[in-house]
């Protein structure tokens, strides 16, 4: 069965935190869709510059967490400080919970899951910078290159794409997880 992936992701994007799992997912015979608030294009962030574009396939509003298998959302600053006001992109994020599908979120993304409210009682990692933020929301964070819970897969930053792309795809080979409290 062929799997489906949606990237969640806005300008500011940090580039290499999408492209890296887009391109090891696609390797392994995934369908990777961009997900995004506009149609169009969205900017990517590297190195403190604006640095390339990707095609946005959908926006929330054509699709839902039932059309996927799973869901990754890459970091930056900029990109998950946009999602995480946006309450279709707080839903569309919920709805993965609650269909007990993996979520994977690298760097600054957990910031969207705090707005989410779904990393209470969770073990995380994320960028050092945003440890107290996850904590303040009740998660368990470490410093580890990628920490796995129940499906939710997470990692502080692009030097930990090999272990973060490796779990993902573990994560959505293996399909549905128990995910509680949501």
């Amino acid at each position: 069965m062929n799997k489906k992936v949606a990237i969640l992701a806005t300008n500011g994007y940090e580039k290499s935190e999408l492209n890296s799992p887009k391109e090891a997912m696609e390797k392994e015979g995934f369908q990777v869709d961009i997900v995004s608030l506009e149609k169009g294009k969205i900017k990517g962030w590297s190195d403190g510059n604006w640095s390339g574009e990707v095609d946005v396939n959908y926006t929330l509003d054509e699709i839902s967490a039932k059309d996927y298998n799973g869901l990754v959302i890459p970091g930056g600053v900029i990109n998950p400080d946009i999602l995480r006001t946006d309450d279709n992109a707080l839903q569309f994020v919920r709805d993965f919970f609650k269909q007990g599908k993996p979520v994977a979120a690298i760097c600054h993304a957990p910031w969207v899951l705090v707005s989410a409210n779904v990393v209470e009682g969770r073990k995380v990692t994320s960028y050092h910078s945003i440890k107290d933020d996850m904590k303040n929301a009740g998660a368990l964070w470490e410093d580890s290159e990628v920490v796995v819970d129940q499906g939710l897969v997470t990692s502080r930053n692009p030097n930990d794409l090999p272990a973060f792309n490796a779990k993902v795809i573990e994560e959505i080979n293996e399909g549905v997880h128990e995910m509680q409290g949501v």
